[in-house]
C-alpha cells in the first residue's frame, strides 16, 4: 500500500510504458553485474578476513554473505518470470533484496568492529560495499533513498564512533557523500530520459490508434460505396426499365400493374438503403443525436403490428402482439428515450422479421424487467443462427450470406439498431437457434411515475380523411426542378395549395407580399441559402414574421443546427416521403411560430 499512490501517478495516459517500469527495468538489467560485483569481492573478504583477531566469527559473515548472494540470484531469475509484471510487486521485490545486501553489510561491520589490525580494511570494504549498493540502486529514486543510507549506516557509525583515524572518517564520509550525489545526478538524467521514452512511446501509439481509426473510417468509406454502388445500380436499372415502358421508348406495351409495383418496392428499399447508411455514417463521426422524453411504447409497438399485418398476412405469416398485463393495465408509466428512433430500431427489427421469415409466425412481446426497465423482443420461426452469424450480424456492412441471398439491404440495420439501442441508455441483444428461429431484444430505460396523455396520443396517432383534412396554403423554395415536382406532388396528395419559389429571395420576396399558412425551405440554394432566407422571413412584422418554417435539408447534422438557429420550427430529411412529410407539416402547424428543434426523417 506504501507505494500505490506513486505507481497511479506514474502510469502514463496515452499507453506508453511508465517511468516507473523504466526505472525498474534499468535497475533490473544492473542486478546481474551487482552480483558479479559481490561475487568477486568475497574471495577479497576472505584474505582480509583471515588477518582478523576474531577470525572465527569471519564463518557467520559468510554465511550472511552466501543467504544475500543465493536471495540475490533468486530474485534476478524471478525478475524474468511473466509474473515480474506487476510494478508494485516488483517494486518491492527490488528494495527487499537491497535490505537483504544492506542486511550482510551490518554482520561485515559487526564483524570488522572487532577484528583488530583488520578493523580498518574490513570497515573500508563494508563501506565500499554499501557505496556499490547506492551505484546499483540509482536508476528507482524510491529504492536509493531506502536502500542506499541502510547499505552504509553501520560502516558509517563504526567508523564515525571511534576516531582512531580522522583522516580516514573524513575519506569515508566524503566517498559516501561523493557516491550519493553522483547517483542523484544519475537518476535525473535517467528520469528525463525516461520521461523521453514515455512520451515517445505516448506519440507512438496515439499515431498508431490515428493509423488504426483512418483505416477504419477509409474501410468503412469503401463499403458504403460498394454498397451503395450495388444496391442503387440493381434498383435503378429495374426502375429506369418500367418508366421506359411508361413512356412508350421499348416499343413495348406500358407496363403493368405488378410491373409498376415492384418498382415502386425496389424505389422504396433504395431510399431505405440510403437513409440507412447515412444514419450510419453520422454514427460513426459521432454527431447522431437523439431527442428523449416520455412515450407509450405500447401504442408505438401496436401501430407497428398493424401497420406490418397486411405485409406478413401476404406471406403467409401470423403477425401476433403480446403485451404483459402489468403493463396494459397502468394508468402510469413510460419509456424515457427517442420515439422516432425507437420505432426506427423496432421497423427495422420487424422488416428483418418478416423478410427473413417463410413460413409461420412473428410474435411482438412487451414486458417490463425490474421497475426501471422495459423490454420490446420481436421473435419470428426463421432460419436462426448461430453465434458466430449473430456476431457479425452486428457489424456493420456485413450480410450473412445463408439467410441473405436474393435480399436486399445494406447490412446496415443491426449495427445502427445497436448504436441507436445504446445512446438512448438501451440495449439491443439477440438469442437464435438454428432451424427454430431468432428473437431480438429491446431493452430501454422506463420510468414508471412518468404520466402521458394516453388518449391524446391515441388520437393524434389516427390520421384525418379527406373529409377532415384542411388544405393549407404551403411555399416551398426549391432550386432543384425535381425536388420541387416531388415535394409539390406529396404535398397536394395532402390536400394543401402549393406555389413554388426557385431560390431563398425569391421565397423570402413572396412570404413577405402574400399570405402562407406554411414555409417549406430548402437548406442549400444558390444565392441567398435557406438559411439566410429564414432569417430575413423571421426579420418581417407581424404574422409574416412567424409563419411556420420547415427546413427541408440534405441530412447534414450542421446544416439542420444552421436551419434550427435562423429560425426553423422543424427540420425534415431529405429524401422526402408522404409520411415524414405530412408528420412535418402536423409538427409545425402545432408550433404555431415557436421555435423549436424537431426534426423528422
Amino acid at each position: 500500500m506504501f507505494f500505490s499512490p506513486m505507481f497511479k501517478a506514474a502510469r502514463p495516459l496515452g499507453g506508453g510504458v511508465s517511468v516507473t517500469h523504466q526505472a525498474l527495468e534499468a535497475q533490473r538489467a544492473l542486478l546481474p553485474y551487482a552480483l558479479a560485483a559481490f561475487g568477486v569481492s568475497l574471495p577479497i573478504f576472505v584474505w582480509v578476513g583471515s588477518h582478523a583477531a576474531n577470525v572465527a566469527w569471519m564463518s557467520f559473515a559468510l554465511v550472511a554473505f552466501a543467504i544475500a548472494w543465493a536471495g540475490f540470484y533468486a530474485v534476478v531469475n524471478w525478475l524474468r518470470e511473466p509474473q515480474a509484471e506487476n510494478l508494485e510487486t516488483r517494486a518491492r521485490v527490488h528494495i527487499l533484496s537491497g535490505l537483504l545486501w544492506a542486511a550482510a553489510i551490518v554482520q561485515v561491520t559487526v564483524f570488522a568492529d572487532d577484528a583488530g589490525p583488520a578493523r580498518t580494511a574490513l570497515l573500508m570494504m563494508a563501506s565500499a560495499a554499501g557505496v556499490i549498493c547506492i551505484f546499483f540502486t540509482a536508476p528507482w529514486l524510491p529504492s536509493l533513498a531506502i536502500v542506499g543510507p541502510a547499505a552504509v549506516a553501520a560502516p558509517l557509525i563504526a567508523i564515525t564512533v571511534e576516531r582512531s583515524d580522522p583522516n580516514l572518517t573524513a575519506f569515508v564520509w566524503g566517498a559516501v557523500a561523493l557516491a550519493f550525489a553522483l547517483a542523484l545526478i544519475l537518476n535525473r538524467t535517467l528520469r528525463r530520459q525516461f520521461t523521453l521514452a514515455a512520451d515517445r512511446e505516448t506519440l507512438i501509439a496515439e499515431r498508431a490508434r490515428s493509423a488504426e481509426e483512418a483505416q477504419r473510417l477509409a474501410q468503412s468509406k469503401s463499403d458504403i460505396v460498394a454498397t451503395l454502388s450495388h444496391e442503387i445500380r440493381n434498383g435503378l436499372a429495374g426502375v429506369a426499365h418500367v418508366l421506359a415502358a411508361a413512356a412508350g421508348r421499348s416499343g413495348r406495351q406500358a407496363p403493368s400493374r405488378e410491373q409498376l409495383s415492384a418498382a415502386l418496392d425496389a424505389t422504396n428499399d433504395l431510399i431505405n438503403v440510403l437513409n440507412t447508411t447515412l444514419d450510419s455514417e453520422t454514427a460513426e463521426s459521432g454527431r447522431l443525436s437523439v431527442d428523449t422524453r416520455a412515450f407509450d411504447p405500447v401504442a408505438l409497438v401496436r401501430d407497428l403490428v398493424l401497420l406490418n399485418r397486411p405485409a406478413a398476412a401476404a406471406k403467409g405469416l401470423e403477425f401476433a402482439l403480446h403485451v404483459d398485463a402489468e403493463l396494459a393495465d397502468a394508468s402510469k408509466g413510460a419509456v424515457v428515450a427517442d420515439p422516432a428512433r425507437v420505432r426506427q430500431i423496432l421497423a427495422n427489427l420487424i422488416s428483418n422479421a418478416l423478410k427473413f421469415t417463410v413460413r409461420g409466425r412473428v410474435e411482438a412481446r412487451i414486458e417490463l424487467v425490474g421497475s426501471e426497465r422495459l423490454a420490446i423482443a420481436i421473435a419470428d420461426t426463421g432460419p436462426g443462427l448461430t453465434p458466430e452469424e449473430i456476431e457479425k450480424a452486428f457489424e456493420a456492412f456485413h450480410r450473412i450470406q445463408r439467410t441473405s441471398a436474393g435480399v436486399r439491404g445494406a447490412g446496415l440495420g443491426l449495427s445502427l439498431s445497436l448504436h441507436l439501442a445504446r445512446l438512448m441508455g438501451g440495449e439491443l441483444t439477440a438469442t437464435s437457434a438454428l432451424g427454430v428461429g431468432s428473437c431480438l431484444r429491446l431493452e430501454l430505460p422506463f420510468d414508471p411515475l412518468a404520466s402521458i396523455d394516453r388518449v391524446a396520443q391515441v388520437e393524434a396517432a389516427q390520421p384525418e380523411t379527406p373529409a377532415e383534412r384542411k388544405g393549407l396554403r404551403i411555399l416551398i423554395a426549391e432550386d432543384d426542378a425535381l425536388n420541387a415536382a416531388m415535394l409539390r406532388a406529396i404535398l397536394e396528395q395532402l390536400g394543401h395549395h402549393v406555389v413554388h419559389a426557385i431560390d431563398g429571395r425569391r421565397a423570402a420576396d413572396l412570404a413577405r407580399v402574400c399570405d402562407f399558412d406554411l414555409l417549406m425551405i430548402d437548406g442549400r440554394m444558390p444565392g441567398m441559402d435557406g438559411p439566410e432566407a429564414m432569417r430575413a422571413i423571421r426579420a418581417l412584422p407581424e404574422a409574416a414574421g412567424r409563419t411556420p418554417i420547415i427546413a427541408v435539408i440534405g441530412g447534414d447534422a450542421d446544416e439542420a443546427a444552421e436551419c434550427v438557429e435562423a429560425g426553423a420550427d422543424v427540420v425534415l430529411r431529405k429524401p422526402v416521403t408522404v409520411a415524414a412529410v405530412a408528420r412535418a407539416v402536423a409538427d409545425a402547424c402545432a408550433t404555431q411560430g415557436e421555435f423549436g428543434a424537431r426534426q423528422v426523417a
